[in-house]
């Protein structure tokens, strides 16, 4: 997570994952389950293109907290992350390093984080806490018609649990974890559901995670300095009233928060030319003691109205996002300060990002018809968004300022974005068999940045000129589907999605023709087959896609300040499956996969380093995850199951490193690895009693690289997954 250079753009149900649709959930048949991909109830079976679902159940079975802990669910997702709340999504192969995100979050109808690439608004996915989540939508692909800028690689979505009338619910769960050559972990959280008669619910839950830490420090010399130093905590809750005078009409108000504070990242030094840990143990070197407090809170009201021929849908929020680090910068500057102030000196970079969003969409909707149905809708969005940089010398071993030092460096970003779009999505039902889903929309931003620096590292007081960007854009979605029977169909999808491009706050001597960048856009054909035996005791869910990516956005630098740009093309293609099998009742088998071959076409910018056919970043061309469990009754109430996993990844190229490549005649490479996660439990009713297993062969996966420059000793930092952890879970609900 360091960055040594100045601001400029930036300165810097079971455990298993079953096809959703085989799997139960609530509709007009008890077995299928419903989702909102297309921003309407539908089965998923009749939904045109590649969604994943992850029920509530599965992600409490599988002791699921956070992004991490659910991938294996998901074939195709993988997450590039260093710290909690700093974290890439990738979908597809659908990234090249860059500053705006590919994946857009949401929780239920509010997107949350940036779509601008002047706050980082890639690595600031909002990874929120999965306690009291009724399911995880994943859905691939662009989503650019009905979900707008930001989704061209796919939507993860948050359904959350809504408040209910039809009764009292009270429920609680504690875990305890204990990790190999780290402290203990200790987890607890709640939820109350409180009817206030027949048409108004109210609705709480709370969390509080207290990971222990599992990476040493050691000094520059090898030796110990303090054990365990990647602790991190993670708490809040969500609050949510629901009023429903009628069948016609209803409103939820809700209040989400969330804080996540980490003491250091999970990085361990290793192997510049192999990624592998280095000194026989995690661990890492540092000068200036690294940490993060990150916090989302979001606000959001949703209202829906029948009005017989359609139902209107008004979904309002806010949220906000701040992000603050300390990163060690010794390695770069420290060397510097003493050679031209004569004092010896660590080195750190202070840095608060903030993110301010409002949002507002009305939807006009249809209800279902065997004809046609229909919706149309309009969007606003308005964010503002507030990068503070300072870099700071410190008395070795301290964090106490060195006096008698110039002013050093600060740097202030502020930045406006501002979007318009309408949108609207049909689908024509011909006959009984085939229908065709179409959409389109259009969508217009501005934005707008000024940046204010001072201090010797930043040549003294200077004030860049404003920089500005607008552009219009339109993206579109077709989708035939063909119902060979009531439980097969096949579909085909063609989409396009965008990411805005924007102003660069330019450095000193930099050319002025790179003075803004150009939104990117890709478009996907995806090809697919959703099927299931009568008896639903088998299923299957395949899809194959191509796309096609050009004026792909990087990142690089120039005069040390961060620039972002536009490079030529690139293409993913790819498979990816999922598949069930229930020989008997209670006994469950699963297996999903993806092969994604992402590649640049063209060279990109030479700031950047990356060459045509390079792999994209952080997409593993395999990964496979199989999953077994057996669930049966022992009398009464009383049920217990036990289930196994496994997951496997290939190895995953690092970000482009044009001279790493140039010494070494290919790309940096992540090493391969398999997890493999066991769990049990009893459920005695009101009380249930679970044990459990993460990571049992203690694999060292890696998530990501950070390249030798930032490290001390030369060493490159790794992030890295946490090692063999057991727990025990207790679960009361009345």
């Amino acid at each position: 997570m360091k960055k040594a250079y100045f601001l400029a753009g930036s300165m810097a149900a079971l455990v298993t994952a079953m096809p959703a649709w085989a799997a139960e959930g609530e509709a007009e048949d008890q077995n299928d389950i419903v989702v909102t991909a297309q921003k309407r109830e539908q089965r998923l079976i009749d939904v045109p293109q590649s969604v994943s679902v992850v029920s509530g159940e599965a992600l409490e079975n599988i002791q699921a907290t956070n992004f991490s802990d659910y991938l294996k669910l998901v074939p195709g997702l993988q997450l590039n992350q260093t710290t909690a709340g700093f974290g890439r999504l990738v979908i597809r192969g659908v990234n090249t390093g860059g500053v705006a995100s590919t994946v857009a979050v949401y929780q239920d109808e509010t997107t949350f984080g940036s779509s601008s690439g002047l706050v980082n608004g890639a690595i600031l996915a909002g990874d929120f806490d999965t306690f009291d989540v009724e399911r995880i939508e994943v859905l691939r692909g662009p989503q650019g018609t009905i979900y707008g800028a930001s989704s061209m690689g796919g939507v993860l979505k948050y359904v959350m649990n809504k408040p209910d009338t039809g009764g009292f619910e009270a429920r609680a769960r504690a875990s305890l974890e204990t990790t190999k050559g780290g402290d203990e972990s200790y987890l607890g959280s709640a939820v109350v559901n409180v009817p206030l008669g027949e048409t108004l619910a109210f609705r709480a839950s709370g969390f509080y995670r207290d990971f222990g830490g599992f990476i040493d420090s050691i000094g520059t010399a090898g030796s110990d300095v303090e054990d365990d130093i990647n602790s991190s905590k993670s708490y809040g809750g969500r609050a949510s009233v629901l009023f429903k005078p009628s069948e016609t009409f209803s409103v939820q108000l809700s209040a989400y928060l969330q804080n996540l504070k980490t003491d250091a990242s999970n990085s361990v030094d290793s192997s510049p030319a192999t990624g592998r840990t280095l000194y026989g143990r995690l661990s890492q070197s540092q000068f200036v003691p690294e940490g993060t407090d990150v916090r989302y809170r979001v606000y959001s009201g949703i209202a829906d109205l029948d009005l017989g021929f359609a139902s209107l849908v008004s979904a309002t929020s806010y949220s906000t996002l701040s992000q603050n680090f300390r990163g060690d910068l010794t390695t770069q500057f420290g060397g510097l300060i003493q050679a031209v102030f004569g004092t010896p000196n660590d080195f750190f970079q202070g840095q608060l990002t903030r993110v301010r969003r409002f949002t507002q969409e009305f939807r006009l909707q249809s209800p279902e018809n065997d004809s046609f149905e229909w919706l149309v809708g309009g969007y606003y969005t308005r964010e503002r968004g507030v990068i503070d940089q300072s870099f700071n010398a410190v008395q070795p071993g301290t964090l106490t300022p060195i006096t008698g030092l110039p002013l050093l460096g600060v740097a202030n970003l502020q930045s406006r974005y501002r979007e318009l779009a309408g949108f609207a999505n049909a689908t024509i039902h011909f006959g009984q068999r085939f229908d065709l889903t179409f959409g389109g929309r259009y969508s217009g931003n501005k934005q707008s940045a000024l940046q204010v620096s001072d201090g010797v590292l930043a040549g003294g007081p200077n004030t860049l000129p404003i920089a500005r960007s607008s552009e219009n854009v339109f993206t579109f979605s077709v989708a035939p589907q063909f119902e060979v029977s009531d439980q097969a169909t096949i579909y085909a999808r063609v989409a396009k999605g965008f990411r805005p491009g924007g102003p660069n706050v330019l450095a000193p001597g930099a050319p002025p023709e790179l003075g803004s960048y150009d939104s990117d856009s890709l478009i996907s054909y995806e090809l697919g087959v959703k099927a299931e035996t009568v008896d639903r005791s088998f299923s299957i869910d395949i899809a194959a896609f191509y796309i096609d990516w050009k004026d792909i956005q990087v990142f690089g630098q120039v005069n040390n300040f961060g620039i972002n740009f536009n490079g030529g093309k690139a293409k993913s293609q790819g498979l990816e499956f999922t598949t069930s099998l229930r020989p008997t009742q209670g006994l469950t088998f699963s297996l999903n996969g993806a092969y994604t071959d992402a590649k640049l076409k063209d060279d990109t910018p030479p700031q950047v380093g990356g060459l045509s056919g390079d792999a994209l970043p952080y997409t593993p061309k395999y990964s496979v995850s199989a999953n077994a469990d057996y669930e049966w009754e022992l009398g009464g109430e009383t049920t217990a199951y036990v289930g196994a996993s496994i997951r496997s990844l290939s190895k995953q190229p690092a970000g482009f490193d044009f001279a790493f490549r140039s010494a070494n005649g290919r790309q940096r490479y992540l090493p391969s690895y398999e997890v493999v996660d066991l769990r049990a439990g009893v459920d005695f009713g009101k009380y249930s009693l679970e044990l459990y297993a993460k990571n049992l062969t203690d694999a060292e996966g890696k998530t990501s690289l950070e390249a030798p420059a930032n490290i001390p000793l030369g060493a490159a930092g790794t992030a890295v997954i946490r090692p063999r952890t057991f727990g025990v879970t207790l679960t009361a609900g009345f």
